[in-house]
């Protein structure tokens, strides 16, 4: 029988689904396929890019989220953190636009990600991918899917040539101690980085260090829910909705590959 957390859950995950394709239609207007966006764009913190779809898509997600379920704290890129978010069990976290660098520069790889968070871990996950027209879907304990479709992960134990995205640097430390491996493109958004490790077309994401709460918390659970973990290279899973929302390096890759693959990254 489905606990009681199960069925909350579920209850909200389809106005959440229809809330990330919401704020999906809002930012299309913006975007501009291979070309500078049409919305104003300015720098904040160290050179990193805001446009005015961020905010836009921040504003219309607080809010009809926060009236979802209003006593859940709310941790976003693109609001000031409020402390008291520590002290609520529940947590929405969300980047309105993750990979605002490619949806900028009209390159099609960024997503609206959506993360509720119970306890320091993820119990809800939506990513949606509009350009693509790919809508990730995750909740704890009740699998992955994309549009739709159920996601699980290959079986597979031999990590020889896999497919691997991420930082350059990074990949070559695995390839060192790992032997040749498909170097594949980085992916911009890291939550989409991270759901094409879940659905199979990457065997290997890595995440350099400083990666936030917002860029990985709803891509983690599609990836477990998959199949999959999203680790430390110490092997732990992240916790979120800590004081400072920060991250070490990290990989992403099947279960059953990640002893090898992990090993490799700490040879």
């Amino acid at each position: 029988m489905p606990s009681p957390l199960s069925r909350s859950v579920s209850s909200l995950a389809p106005a959440v689904r229809d809330a990330a394709r919401q704020a999906g239609e809002l930012a299309l207007p913006y975007f501009r396929a291979g070309a500078q966006t049409a919305a104003k764009l300015w720098y904040k913190g160290h050179s990193s890019p805001v446009t005015e779809a961020d905010i836009a898509l921040d504003t219309f997600l607080k809010a009809h989220l926060s009236g979802l379920f209003p006593t859940a704290a709310w941790l976003s890129e693109e609001t000031a953190d409020d402390p008291a978010r520590l002290e609520q069990d529940y947590v929405w976290i969300v980047d309105p636009i993750d990979g605002t660098r490619a949806f900028a520069s009209g390159h099609p790889d960024w997503a609206v990600s959506i993360a509720l968070v119970k306890g320091g871990r993820p119990v809800l996950g939506i990513l949606h991918a509009p350009i693509h027209d790919r809508l990730y879907e995750a909740r704890l304990g009740e699998g992955a899917w994309c549009n739709g479709e159920r996601l699980r992960m290959s079986e597979a134990e031999d990590v020889q040539g896999a497919r691997v995205a991420g930082p350059k640097p990074l990949v070559d430390r695995l390839e060192r101690h790992m032997g040749p491996v498909e170097r594949l493109p980085k992916v911009p958004s890291l939550a989409l980085r991270l759901a094409r490790v879940a659905e199979g077309s990457i065997d290997i994401g890595l995440v350099s260090a400083n990666a936030q709460d917002w860029d990985i918390a709803a891509a983690d659970l599609v990836l477990q829910e998959a199949g999959g973990r999203l680790t430390g290279l110490d092997g732990s899973a992240p916790t979120y909705n800590k004081p400072l929302p920060l991250h070490e390096e990290m990989i992403a890759v099947a279960s059953r590959l990640h002893p090898r693959a992990i090993g490799a990254m700490r040879a």
